[in-house]
């Protein structure tokens, strides 16, 4: 398997993913928007390219993952994009969380030149990609997923190929749906406690233990309670995947009112200005400054 590896998109799960291709010696050629979000990478070992279309040319498989669709379609199709040098010696992997439309429109383009394509996002925020423990989803031809799945395990505890173009994005989508739930009901325990006038270490550890254990509570509970609202996925990035699954479900005609719900409250918390924080800010809706009243 190659170790020219191109990688684009240097944002809280890039960076942390290209730490790991690099201690694992692969060869990483990397761009992003902002050149100097890819310095600390550059002082690891990792090479600058000027371009999506300058990466690829350096490079024999590319890793993309940046904001949303229209990003990854003009990483992929611009004047500046991928397929302006992609080759049948390339493989093409986008791990951007976009709509299954777009991973196909992707996976058929490079069909037609030979070229090789999965979608596959991922799932575990910024502690899974600094861990290596992401979960990866993945769509495309299962020989093209054998080729990868290598350099996957480098940086993901969990890595499945889910079916054809756009099945890892479905994937993804039916994740997002429940963490839009796991969230919701995370915020809403720790509001009723607090009410309630409860010990919000006691209740995250009890209940943590029981039942009602799941990720955003593990994960999140504890940031919110350190008044933590950084970063490990934007509330302006789960708004999109939001209304990605909306979208698609409506396509199916298929009704998600607790999803509906979820995107309405997030895009509240947006107006009320807090769109690039973590998604666990979603208790500011009860906590206005982000600290227990």
């Amino acid at each position: 398997m190659t170790k020219a590896i191109g990688f684009i998109g240097i944002g809280v799960m890039g960076s942390s993913i290209v730490e790991h291709l690099l201690a694992a010696d692969y060869a990483v050629t990397v761009y992003n928007r902002t050149k100097s979000k890819a310095d600390e990478l550059i002082q690891l070992g990792a090479k600058w390219a000027d371009s999506p279309a300058d990466v690829t040319a350096k490079s024999e498989i590319i890793f993309t993952i940046v904001g949303y669709p229209q990003d990854v379609e003009k990483i992929y199709f611009g004047e500046e994009g991928i397929f302006k040098t992609a080759t049948q010696n390339h493989i093409l992997v986008d791990m951007t969380t976009s709509t299954p439309t777009l991973a196909q429109k992707v996976y058929q383009e490079g069909k037609k030149r030979g070229i090789e394509v999965l979608d596959a996002p991922v799932s575990g925020g910024d502690l899974g990609a600094k861990n290596g423990t992401l979960t990866v989803m993945v769509g495309g031809e299962e020989s093209t997923y054998e080729k990868v799945k290598p350099i996957f395990n480098v940086f993901s505890a969990k890595v499945n190929l889910q079916g054809g173009a756009g099945s890892g994005q479905h994937t993804k989508m039916a994740n997002q749906i429940m963490i839009a739930g796991t969230m919701m009901g995370m915020a809403e325990l720790l509001a009723y406690a607090n009410a309630a006038d409860l010990d919000l270490d006691k209740v995250l550890d009890t209940v943590g233990g029981g039942s009602a254990q799941n990720w955003s509570l593990s994960n999140y509970g504890p940031r919110i309670l350190k008044e933590d609202y950084t970063a490990g996925f934007f509330v302006k990035h789960f708004i999109k995947d939001l209304k990605i699954a909306l979208d698609e479900s409506e396509k199916m005609n298929l009704d998600l009112p607790s999803t509906r719900l979820a995107k309405q409250l997030y895009e509240d918390l947006a107006l009320n200005g807090f769109e690039n924080d973590g998604t666990q800010a979603i208790i500011k809706l009860w906590w206005p400054d982000g600290k227990r009243p």
